[in-house]
């Protein structure tokens, strides 16, 4: 199991332009792949554009008390990466005014900034309709300052969308680290006794699903029936809804990929699953990613990958919403993960 970030270990993937020259070269500069940049031309949705904002995606910081080895963030307890009050201050202004619905906060463990609550306190004021907060689960039993995060979620409403690989043992310890299922499960017990997923309270808890290898989700539906069920049965837990997302070959799952020999498999899989009705709902089309440090992006992966949007505002202290939904969206050959099969956006797939 990683104990380290590839920042930390100085590995070659840890720069973003490495990842995307190694993404742009070999079986699709060779041809044996199409770009995905024709692939959307075939199907007349080059270029790709944006529709009606609906989220504003604020990543907190890259810390995090895991090291998951399909992490495409490349979070971890050695990153010190952390959004600063000054940048959470220009976010609200924007949250104040923007046509968005949904704040989606993600990390790292966004739990692990020093000003999270601060944050939530203020942003849960501007009467957004849904105020996502992304969870590991573990970070509510890490430490004992974070012990009380169940009933602070619950006071402000927040919409919990956690991350549970998998309803058994085995595969969740292998993808998250030895001892993080049992965590997990106390964690949801925690959540459900104050009223999440609890008929007619109102509150909000969902799971997110990633393969444990290289491989696609199956169906949204039927596994959020098998989730359902073996959670209910052997631990009384309730939830939701299960969001299914395909890993997006970046970052530690690209590093996977490489050393398990199964990168260009993976690839042709996703060209493969390549779904036309999927491109036209891909998140990066309702979608603003703001990094900790307030660079604008077309989606949380193509911030990992450093390819900030194609506009005149290309940062948070210069946010301006209609000059943003006039630019065209950045691509690259990882967006196959978010066009294959049923899709995958953060928010589970996109086509019916």
């Amino acid at each position: 199991m990683l104990t380290k970030s590839l920042k930390a270990r100085k590995d070659d993937l840890s720069s973003p332009k490495n990842q995307l020259k190694f993404l742009n070269n070999g079986i699709f500069k060779e041809g044996e792949l199409p770009r995905f940049k024709d692939k959307i031309a075939e199907t007349g949705n080059f270029p790709l554009k944006p529709k009606k904002l609906e989220i504003l995606q604020l990543n907190l910081g890259y810390m995090c008390n895991q090291v998951c080895s399909h992490c495409h963030v490349d979070a971890g307890p050695d990153r010190k990466e952390i959004m600063t009050k000054e940048t959470m201050e220009q976010c609200l202004e924007v949250i104040k005014t923007t046509g968005a619905h949904t704040l989606d906060l993600t990390g790292g463990a966004p739990e692990m900034n020093p000003n999270f609550r601060w944050f939530v306190e203020e942003a849960s004021k501007a009467g957004i309709k849904d105020f996502i907060v992304r969870s590991n689960l573990t970070i509510i039993l890490a430490n004992k300052k974070y012990h009380d995060l169940p009933q602070f979620f619950k006071k402000h409403n927040v919409h919990v969308a956690s991350s549970l690989p998998f309803y058994k043992r085995e595969k969740t310890d292998k993808q998250r680290g030895s001892g993080v299922f049992d965590k997990s499960i106390k964690a949801l017990q925690m959540l459900n006794e104050v009223g999440y997923a609890q008929e007619g309270t109102g509150l909000k808890l969902d799971l997110v699903y990633n393969p444990s290898g290289a491989f696609l989700p199956t169906d949204q539906e039927a596994m959020e029936h098998d989730f359902k069920v073996a959670l209910k049965e052997d631990f009384n837990i309730d939830f939701n809804s299960l969001f299914a997302i395909t890993n997006l070959p970046i970052s530690r799952f690209l590093e996977y990929l490489i050393a398990s020999e199964n990168y260009e498999d993976y690839m042709y899989a996703l060209v493969e699953a390549y779904n036309p009705t999927a491109v036209e709902n891909v998140m990066c089309t309702n979608t603003i990613s703001i990094s900790w440090d307030g660079w604008l992006y077309d989606c949380d992966f193509n911030q990992m990958l450093e390819l900030k949007v194609d506009s005149k505002v290309q940062h948070i202290s210069e946010y301006n919403e209609d000059l943003l939904n006039d630019r065209e969206i950045i691509i690259s050959q990882h967006c196959y993960g978010c066009t294959a099969g049923a899709g995958s956006s953060c928010q589970g797939t996109v086509t019916e």
